[in-house]
C-alpha cells in the first residue's frame, strides 16, 4: 500500500508535466497559423503595389552619383507625392525633377499610376506615365499644402497623353533590390530630338531608393536622349543642414544658363 501511494503522486506530477507541453505546442501552431496568415496577406497583389507606391513619393536627390561620376550625371531633385486614387484602387502620384539648385522650376513633370499588373502578365506591379494637360498647375504640387493643390478629381481629369508603362516584378532574393523591370520590348513612341521611341527601366531598392533610366533611340537604334553610363540613382534627401552646407559643391556652381540646356548623354530635358 505504502508503494501504491507513493506512486500516485508520481503519476500525477507526470501528467501535469506533459500538460503545459501541450500547451506550448498549440499556442506554437497557432501562432505558426497567424504569422503565415500574416505573411501571405503581406504579398497580394494589391500589398506590392502600395510598397512600390510609398517607395516612389518623397524628395530624392542624386547627388551621390553625380559626386563620383560628375561628367555623366548632374545632381537632380526628384519629388513625388500622392496625388489621387482610382475607382479601382490605382494610386496616382505627381512626380516632378528639377536641378537642385532650382526646385521651384521642375524640366520634367508626370502623373504616374501605380497599380497590380493584370492577372495575365508575369509581374507583380505595373507603374504607368502621362503627361499633365496642365502642367503649369502642377509645379511643386508636393511642396504645397493639401488646400492649394488641385483636387484629387482635378488631378484625374487632367492625366494627358499615356507616355509609357514599366512592368515591375519581385526581385530575386540575395539581391539589393526589392522591384526591377522594364518597359515591354520595343518600348513606346517619342520623338523628342530626333528618337523614335523610348525605353523605361526602373529598380525599387531597399531605403527608399530608386534607380530610373529613361532613354532615346532613331530608327537606327542609336540612342539620341537619356544617360548612356547607367540609371539615375535617387537617393532619399539628407537632412537640410546638409544640403545647405554643400553650396560650394562642385556639382552646384554650374552657371544657370547651363543648367538651363537640353543635356545629351546626361539627362534629358524633355517637355
Amino acid at each position: 500500500m505504502g508503494t501504491g501511494s507513493g506512486s500516485d503522486p508520481e503519476s500525477s506530477s507526470s501528467g501535469w508535466s506533459r500538460a503545459p507541453g501541450l500547451v506550448v505546442k498549440t499556442l506554437v501552431l497557432i501562432g505558426g497559423a497567424v504569422l503565415l496568415k500574416r505573411l501571405t496577406k503581406s504579398t497580394t497583389r494589391w500589398d506590392h503595389s502600395h510598397v512600390v507606391s510609398r517607395s516612389l513619393s518623397g524628395e530624392k536627390f542624386s547627388k551621390e552619383q553625380a559626386s563620383r561620376d560628375p561628367d555623366n550625371y548632374f545632381n537632380i531633385r526628384m519629388m513625388s507625392c500622392p496625388a489621387a486614387e482610382m475607382v479601382d484602387g490605382s494610386q496616382v502620384l505627381y512626380l516632378e525633377q528639377a536641378f537642385w539648385r532650382t526646385p521651384q522650376k521642375p524640366f520634367r513633370q508626370r502623373l504616374y499610376m501605380v497599380k497590380p499588373c493584370p492577372k495575365e502578365l508575369k509581374c507583380d506591379v505595373e507603374v504607368s506615365s502621362y503627361a499633365i494637360r496642365d502642367a503649369e498647375e502642377y509645379k511643386n504640387f508636393c511642396d504645397r499644402p493639401k488646400d492649394q493643390r488641385p483636387l484629387p478629381e482635378e488631378v484625374i481629369g487632367d492625366i494627358g497623353e499615356h507616355l509609357t508603362t514599366i512592368q515591375l516584378s519581385c526581385c530575386d532574393r540575395g539581391k539589393r533590390c526589392l522591384y526591377e523591370g522594364s518597359a515591354p520590348p520595343g518600348g513606346f513612341p517619342n520623338s523628342w530630338n530626333g528618337a523614335s521611341y523610348c525605353t523605361s527601366d526602373l529598380t525599387v531598392l531597399k531605403n527608399n531608393e530608386i534607380h530610373l533610366w529613361d532613354r532615346g533611340f532613331d530608327d537606327d537604334g542609336n540612342q539620341v536622349w537619356g544617360p548612356k553610363e547607367g540609371p539615375y540613382e535617387f537617393k532619399p534627401a539628407p537632412s537640410s543642414s546638409n544640403i545647405n552646407n554643400d553650396v560650394f559643391s562642385p556639382l552646384n556652381i554650374f552657371p544657370q544658363s547651363t543648367l538651363d540646356k537640353p543635356i545629351k548623354g546626361s539627362f534629358i530635358l524633355q517637355e
